[in-house]
């Protein structure tokens, strides 16, 4: 490897350190609690540890030596995992495919975007809205079918904005629209993600997803909650009518973390319920008076219009968040996307 090849690593690992001791050093600990799901930040201090063990090996170009020939392992290889240290003709059989499948996945992520449109399914009725901060945006939401015909759909928030939040964020969705559809479990799916772009260079950051799959036949919604933004539920009939839920992390944020484990929760949705799946944007759009917006103020806004349909609460909530902000900029990409259960589904 030459010294080029060594100092494009050790500008993105010092990039990533950067970012993420950034992150601890500023973010108020309920938000920090927020990223980490059930993980704790010593989780993300092990992190940093393997990301500094990296930066010392690059400085003295042993990264991606193999332990066993003592040889420089495969270039594709290190950039996608830079913790490696065997080369490709020293792994197992059973290493080897699920190498190979990671491989093939990565350059699933790198091709183009497809254009973002929500699905026409039978009793769900979907709304959707973004608006990035800058001119590219670090949010996105997406739809999906899971392998056994569930509804799959996704929210996400990579940390920090523009161009490289955007082209991080294109990786992430090109993952996603790859991964699902070969899965029936929201967890299994977050998990493969994470191992895909935990520890590869090129991604700097760390960002939340929320991914969620709805059963038609039987109501239930399974999801996965990596450190993202509790998502709303409002239920509208019966013992629990107008009842608030949020549906919590189960796992930290993607890249945040080592040795990240990804739970699955389930709710049920039945006829009249409303979903609401958002990002900081909205909760953090601050007035004159530098109040935030809040989740208490979002719950109320949407059980004072549970019986709207999807794409007038949309609407409504844009409109709400440009009177809070009292003509101050919006400071933050902001993602809303709200799906309504209609009649029989």
């Amino acid at each position: 490897m030459d010294a080029t090849f060594f100092n494009r690593i050790r500008e993105n690992l010092s990039e990533k350190r950067q970012n993420l001791m950034g992150w601890l050093q500023s973010t108020p600990s309920q938000k920090q609690q927020l990223r980490l799901g059930v993980a704790s930040d010593c989780s993300v201090r092990a992190h940093l540890e393997v990301l500094d063990t990296a930066l010392k090996e690059t400085a003295e170009q042993s990264i991606g030596m193999c332990a066993i020939c003592q040889d420089y392992v495969d270039t594709d290889l290190l950039q996608m995992d830079y913790t490696t240290h065997l080369c490709l003709e020293h792994l197992s059989t059973d290493e080897m495919d699920y190498l190979q499948s990671e491989l093939d996945l990565a350059q699933e992520v790198h091709k183009s975007l497809m254009p973002q449109k929500a699905p026409e399914v039978p009793g769900l009725d979907f709304a959707a809205y973004s608006r990035p901060a800058q001119i590219i945006g670090g949010d996105l939401f997406d739809f999906f079918t899971f392998q056994d015909g569930a509804q799959g759909f996704a929210i996400a928030d990579v940390a920090g904005h523009g161009v490289s939040a955007g082209l991080l964020m294109a990786g992430l969705q090109t993952a996603l629209r790859t991964l699902v559809p070969l899965h029936r479990a929201p967890a299994e799916v977050i998990r493969r993600v994470n191992d895909l772009f935990c520890h590869n260079v090129s991604f700097t950051t760390f960002a939340s997803i929320f991914l969620g799959a709805f059963n038609p036949a039987t109501h239930v919604l399974s999801y996965s909650n990596a450190g993202h933004n509790p998502p709303l539920v409002i239920h509208t009939q019966g013992a629990d009518q107008q009842a608030v839920g949020w549906l919590s992390p189960t796992g930290a944020a993607i890249g945040l973390v080592e040795e990240a484990t990804f739970g699955e929760g389930t709710v049920t949705l039945l006829p009249g319920d409303i979903l609401l799946l958002y990002t900081d944007g909205v909760t953090e759009a601050t007035n004159q008076r530098s109040e935030e917006f809040g989740t208490q103020r979002l719950a109320s806004f949407f059980q004072q219009r549970s019986h709207q349909p999807a794409r007038d609460l949309v609407r409504a909530l844009r409109d709400e968040l440009q009177d809070f902000a009292g003509g101050l900029p919006l400071a933050d990409d902001t993602t809303i996307l709200v799906c309504r259960i209609n009649g029989k589904v």
